[in-house]
C-alpha cells in the first residue's frame, strides 16, 4: 500500500500547476528512480525497514521552495493518504509528513520556524 500511496501522490504532484513544474524540471528522465526512492523512504518511515539511505535536506537544497509550496505538498499528501488508508493509518502518515516538511523547512531556512540570523 505504500507503493500505491507514493505512485498516486506523485501522479497528483506532477499534474499540480504549482508543484508539477518544479518536479518535472528536477526529475525529468528520473521519475522511476525517484518513485522507488520514495517507496523506500516511506517504508523506512512507516515500517522501519531501513531501505532508505539518502540525505533529504541535501536533495531539496537549492530548489525554489516556499512555505506555500510545502503546504500544497502536504495537502496533496494528506488527501492521498486519506483516500488509500484507514483513518488512523492516514493520520499516522499525515503526522510524519508534517514533521518531515517542518524539518526540511527549518533545514532549508524557510518557513516560520527557520532560524533567522542577523
Amino acid at each position: 500500500m505504500i507503493r500505491q500511496l507514493v505512485e498516486t501522490f506523485y501522479d497528483r504532484v506532477i499534474r499540480d500547476p504549482e508543484l508539477g513544474p518544479i518536479f518535472h524540471k528536477e526529475l525529468s528522465g528520473r521519475w522511476s528512480m525517484h518513485l522507488k526512492l520514495m517507496v523506500d523512504f516511506w517504508s523506512s518511515v512507516a515500517l522501519r525497514t531501513g531501505r532508505y539511505s539518502g540525505k533529504p535536506q541535501a536533495a531539496h537544497f537549492g530548489l525554489p521552495l516556499t512555505p506555500e509550496l510545502f503546504a500544497r505538498w502536504l495537502a496533496l499528501f494528506e488527501e492521498t493518504a486519506r483516500e488509500i488508508f484507514e483513518p488512523d493509518v492516514a493520520a499516522f502518515f499525515a503526522d510524519r509528513a508534517q514533521r518531515i516538511a517542518e524539518s526540511l523547512q527549518i533545514g532549508l531556512g524557510i518557513g516560520p520556524k527557520a532560524l533567522r540570523l542577523p
